[in-house]
């Protein structure tokens, strides 16, 4: 594919709607989870467990899918057959995975939700790391690749315009006798329809046979020197310095970011009223899902339109500079009484996490590209499975700390008022810590040098070698 080349527009549809469910599926664990504490009784260390093993699961499993798709001969090409699997698969045994029922006791509930868990997320890995990778390589024109994952980052947030939206119907009584039968019945939906979604990307984005391709094995016979492979090509990865960049940078912009996310519901509740969940109402949810609007009607487009301005690192670095302000404005719009005040920061703050996956996973393609100039090798798959471990890795951190940060300053849910030093401890650390995390990752990114200039001379280099090869 020439740089020339645009992506028809209903291939980005495509590769959208597949991040739709990977994206929805996250979005809606993250809000059923709560449901395992506060209404089947699962103790804190359980939820450590099914936090934590889950993420050492997929360390394992996604840099040995990376390589497994990179490496796949087939008629269908590399990354198909594992999205339509993966899809299944995850579908499946998301809608299995919460059934549970009270009356089978914590125990059984435990052991239950941590197989399916596994299951669960072994379809994840099988479908999202080909598809992420399916995404990198649509395209070889550098702007063409931030207009395909702005394409994708757009339809992929109504998954977090949608998920809190969940608490709402859980939680009345007029839908649901209780928020467990909600959300046996909600997992259904989501498994079947998400499941439809993942399966998009399989079926209609095109790709090329990879029968007569010059790939390493991965099989019983060569299963020692497949792992090292897998290893070495880890480490070949994680030595690509500008690719370390970004990597570092992402872990600590999204890991700030979720360390703090579930504060909101705290301090919209304990601060703006009082203790009082029932007046809270909807707020809570709007606080999410008016953010995602913003990210996808107004940071989306403007992000986009600044990397082809500015260039992506610069792009980058003012949307960070932008979400920095939106924290910032955050400590002081949040009024007791006055709750409708944080929505006027939510634009300004949304510019963090929204611009994050638009830009990262263009300038990954990029990066993809240095790496078969130096290495002679293409490998979506494994870059796109240690660019994931990284953000999946620092989910579980991320997980961590908040329990940390909570016992910390003296917070407990189970008292109706806070002391102020819980309140003042929950606002500081939701602005400052994404403050914080935010600013390290931009001088991280400050020397950042594939541009548009290099990254063209590289596709240049590339496709002069192909030709070579090809006399």
């Amino acid at each position: 594919m020439s740089t020339s080349t645009k992506v028809p527009f209903t291939q980005k549809v495509a590769f959208g709607i597949g991040m739709l469910a990977n994206q929805m599926f996250p979005a809606a664990m993250g809000i059923f989870m709560v449901v395992l504490v506060q209404d089947l009784g699962f103790p804190g260390w359980m939820w450590g467990v099914i936090f934590f093993l889950p993420r050492i699961f997929d360390s394992i499993t996604d840099p040995i899918m990376g390589f497994i798709s990179d490496n796949t001969k087939s008629k269908w090409g590399r990354r198909r057959q594992y999205v339509l699997i993966g899809a299944i698969i995850m579908g499946i045994s998301f809608s299995i995975l919460w059934q549970l029922h009270r009356e089978n006791g914590i125990d059984y509930n435990f052991i239950y939700f941590m197989i399916w868990s596994f299951i669960f997320y072994l379809g994840l890995t099988i479908f999202s790391v080909p598809y992420v990778a399916m995404g990198y390589e649509m395209s070889d024109n550098f702007h063409e690749r931030t207009n395909i994952m702005a394409v994708a980052q757009w339809i992929g947030q109504w998954a977090w315009v949608i998920a809190p939206w969940f608490w709402v119907i859980m939680y009345d009584q007029g839908w649901f006798e209780s928020a467990d039968v909600a959300t046996r019945t909600i997992a259904v939906w989501v498994g079947v329809v998400c499941m439809i979604f993942a399966i998009v990307p399989a079926v209609f984005i095109k790709s090329r046979s990879t029968l007569h391709e010059d790939y390493a094995p991965l099989n019983m016979k060569t299963i020692g020197s497949s792992f090292k492979g897998i290893i070495d090509g880890f480490k070949e990865a994680y030595k690509n310095k500008p690719f370390r960049k970004l990597c570092v940078a992402t872990f600590l912009v999204y890991n700030a970011f979720n360390t703090v996310a579930a504060f909101t519901f705290f301090i919209v509740v304990y601060y703006l009223f009082n203790g009082d969940a029932g007046a809270a109402g909807i707020w809570p949810t709007l606080f999410g899902s008016l953010g995602a609007l913003a990210t996808t009607f107004l940071v989306i487009p403007i992000v986009t339109r600044m990397s082809k301005k500015l260039g992506k690192k610069r792009a980058f670095i003012a949307s960070q500079s932008i979400s920095i302000l939106g924290y910032i404005m955050l400590w002081f719009l949040f009024i007791p009484g006055k709750p409708y005040m944080f929505i006027f920061a939510l634009p300004f703050f949304a510019f963090g996490i929204g611009s994050l996956f638009t830009l990262m996973m263009s300038m990954t393609a990029d990066v993809i590209d240095l790496d078969e100039l130096n290495t002679g090798l293409r490998r979506e798959g494994v870059f796109g499975a240690i660019y994931w471990w990284m953000v999946k890795f620092g989910f579980a951190i991320a997980g961590l700390l908040s329990g940390l940060i909570l016992s910390m300053i003296g917070f407990n849910a189970d008292t109706a008022t806070q002391t102020d030093g819980a309140i003042f401890g929950l606002r500081l650390f939701f602005s400052g810590l994404p403050i914080l995390g935010t600013l390290i990752a931009i001088l991280v990114m400050r020397n950042y040098d594939l541009t548009e200039d290099k990254s063209n001379e590289i596709r240049t280099q590339l496709e002069q070698r192909k030709l070579k090869s090809n006399i």
